[in-house]
């Protein structure tokens, strides 16, 4: 599956100054990994974004949401956030700062 590289442009640059940031071709798409957990993604035209999985449900309240279910089993704690809801950088920075806070919370990976 490819991925919208405009869309991952935009995290990349909205990421710049992240340390301990790298990206990774996952699920068909690229992920962004905060010390080494998964922060967001892109998959198709749309952002992954990880999050408290005590989050999902208030996150899926928003508009052009909604859940991971890559494999066909959803998955608490990972949503799709469609094009629209991350049309402006304000949008998009709102997402991913979601995805940021619950990668920080984890322990790194080596």
């Amino acid at each position: 599956m490819a991925f919208d590289n405009h869309l991952a442009d935009r995290i990349r640059k909205q990421l710049a100054d992240e340390k301990g940031l790298t990206e990774r071709k996952m699920f068909g798409g690229i992920g962004f990994l905060l010390n080494g957990n998964m922060c967001c993604g892109v998959i198709g035209a749309e952002v992954v974004i990880r999050l408290d999985p005590e989050q999902t449900d208030r996150a899926l309240a928003n508009k052009h949401t909604r859940i991971f279910d890559f494999s066909g089993r959803p998955m608490k704690g990972w949503i799709y956030v469609g094009a629209k809801a991350v049309e402006t950088d304000g949008d998009l920075k709102h997402w991913l700062q979601i995805g940021l806070k619950y990668a920080r919370s984890l322990p790194p990976k080596k």
